[in-house]
């Protein structure tokens, strides 16, 4: 695991440029760098070494150095791959996987990204073609990201590092803040930075005669098979991912697990064999899931390793920790899992984590949704649509909300687990409101993928293309990075999403339970109290110290700010934070989204020790 930076070469100093920006990026990567430059490119990588400790220092050549490669991530199935290229006569000096992708590209050009199992962006210069290659994974867990500034290209891990090179232009992108407002997440292409772009998952890019090119390479087909009954899709399921546990687990350094109380990382852990699991929680009883955790860990003779983090550690790491996220991202959890990783990092260098199951085998209880009201939806569309109209007109209330739901078709609604602010509410609270498409409009290319599908499905593929990319990947990715610390998904494995998307509904979500094919495949590993138990996934208690007076000042002196009146309408905001505290309605969320906002300005533009 590690991270890189890389620029066209059309600079002065360009190694000392190269330099500082691979400084910036050197949590990722604290046990060795290295650097490739010449007339056309500049290459920065670091490096947490993890697989061939000795030869996998990057970037790595190929024999005749006309290739040069930084690599982040991990391919599973490079022992496979390398007896291949081996038979068509390629040559290896190390047993690097970084090595593999290079031959790989040799053989196979653009298309050797669809033969890749694991997690990965890397970049690839064809110095006899002067051509640039960058890809990322199926899934995106690990990110790569562009601009175009000046005469230079310039791309790598993280965004932070973009601001040391001397052609980059610092300015923010309005449209995203809005669309964040709704999503809690930056959802599009283009970041919060103007002129700055994720390569999207499954996507790579080409960068030739100063021209790029994008193409995306697979996407997740939802095609149900109805032969196999429930025992029969446990079966698979288990088969493929006790295959994806192993693949998971190669590595030269010790192995371990997160553990929270669900179903998702107590099946990584039960299946994992580990000696070492890592928990933490809060002070309140309804947000600590130790216990659970040290029972479990007794259960598979694994030693549970935790923390309970107090609301003051929680508050004074915030800053640092929207910092290192690159975009704000306003899911609390992302807090905790930032601990998590600081506390796992202190004894291993690679933990496994249950990420990606929700969204491929249907976790999340929103999902049961459309199923636990067939009754209702039996009546016409157009009647429920009627009933919808005029009961919107009330607001938000218990039980209206229930009508407006059902007379609302998925399409118009759901843009992912979160929907935090709908376009006139954002539009309320902007000081400056740009009028852009609601969020619905966003997930439409989505949808139009899905028409025929049913809504569980199409809700699933929203959040595999979106939510889980731009919220829990990117957390995933950059909380464990910050601590040095290599984050491994064996959910998000390409042989268990090939059998998950031939999976029938009735055998993901039912109007009572979620996972359902996985929670059976489970309880063969685990007691059945742990199969059947809700989500939590380290949960934190936003709600509460919002209502605390220590914590309501901190927030309403934050949206008092000179920061907050540049780009809000205090007086609304501040009447979301009184509302909150009076118990009239539960805001958390919005007021969580504005001040992550907030502070994460704060870091990238009002704080230059920081970047």
């Amino acid at each position: 695991m590690c991270g890189f930076v890389g620029f066209s070469n059309t600079i002065d100093q360009t190694k000392e440029i190269l330099n500082k920006m691979m400084q910036t990026i050197v949590h990722r990567g604290p046990d060795s760098s290295g650097e490739y430059v010449d007339d056309d490119i500049a290459l920065g990588f670091r490096r947490l070494s993890i697989i061939d400790l000795e030869f996998g220092d990057q970037p790595m050549f190929n024999e005749d150095k006309s290739l040069v490669l930084v690599f982040n991530g991990e391919i599973y199935n490079s022992k496979d791959l390398k007896n291949d290229l081996a038979q068509k006569g390629h040559v290896f000096s190390n047993n690097s996987d970084s090595e593999v992708l290079l031959h790989a590209y040799e053989e196979y050009g653009y298309e050797s990204v669809k033969k890749l199992r694991g997690m990965f962006a890397f970049v690839i210069w064809d110095k006899a073609n002067k051509r640039i290659f960058g890809a990322r994974d199926m899934f995106g867990i690990k990110p790569l990201n562009y601009a175009k500034m000046g005469n230079s290209f310039i791309f790598g891990s993280e965004i932070k590092s973009f601001l040391k090179h001397p052609s980059f232009k610092k300015e923010l992108n309005l449209k995203a803040l809005e669309n964040y407002l709704s999503f809690q997440y930056s959802p599009e292409s283009e970041t919060f930075f103007k002129g700055v772009y994720k390569l999207p998952p499954a996507h790579y890019f080409v960068y030739e005669d100063e021209k790029l090119q994008t193409k995306r390479y697979w996407i997740a087909k939802f095609e149900e098979n109805s032969k196999n009954g429930l025992k029969d899709w446990a079966d698979e399921i288990q088969r493929v991912f006790d295959d994806s546990i192993e693949a998971h687990k190669i590595s030269d350094v010790e192995v371990g697990a997160f553990l929270s109380s669900g179903v998702d990382s107590s099946y990584v852990a039960c299946s994992a064999n580990v000696d070492k699991t890592f928990t933490v929680g809060f002070s309140q009883h309804k947000y600590n899931e130790i216990d659970y955790a040290k029972e479990l860990s007794n259960y598979i003779a694994a030693d549970n390793i935790n923390k309970v983090i107090s609301p003051e550690e929680f508050w004074q790491s915030f800053p640092k920790i929207q910092y290192h996220m690159d975009e704000p991202l306003a899911d609390p959890s992302a807090v905790a899992l930032y601990f998590v990783c600081k506390l796992a990092s202190k004894h291993v260098k690679v933990v496994l984590s249950g990420e990606g199951a929700d969204e491929i085998f249907g976790g999340y209880n929103v999902y049961k949704d459309p199923v636990e009201n067939a009754q209702y939806e039996k009546i016409p569309y157009g009647i429920r649509n009627l009933i919808a109209r005029f009961f919107s007109l009330f607001g938000e209330r218990r039980g209206i909300n229930y009508l407006i739901r059902r007379g609302t078709k998925i399409e118009d609604r759901f843009i992912g687990n979160a929907y935090i602010f709908k376009k006139r509410e954002r539009e309320k609270i902007l000081k400056n409101p740009l009028n852009i498409a609601p969020a619905e409009k966003i997930c439409k290319p989505f949808y139009d993928m899905v028409k025929d599908k049913d809504d569980v499905t199409k809700m699933q593929f929203i959040d595999l293309n979106m939510w889980m990319v731009g919220d829990i990947l990117l957390k995933a990715d950059r909380m464990s990075m910050a601590n040095s610390l290599e984050l491994r998904v064996p959910f998000l494995d390409r042989k268990i999403i090939e059998v998950a998307r031939q999976i029938p509904r009735e055998f993901r979500v039912t109007p009572k339970n979620t996972k359902l094919a996985l929670r059976k495949a489970a309880l063969r590993r685990m007691p059945q109290q742990v199969a059947d138990k809700k989500k939590l996934g380290f949960p934190v208690p936003i709600r509460i110290w919002l209502k605390d007076e220590k914590y309501f000042c901190r927030v309403r002196k934050k949206f008092k700010s000179k920061i907050a009146s540049e780009f809000f309408n205090v007086n609304r905001i501040l009447k979301l934070l009184e509302v909150h505290k009076k118990g009239k309605k539960d805001n958390s969320r919005k007021i969580w989204t504005i001040y992550t906002f907030l502070i994460w300005y704060e870091q990238f533009f009002e704080n230059p020790k920081n970047v």
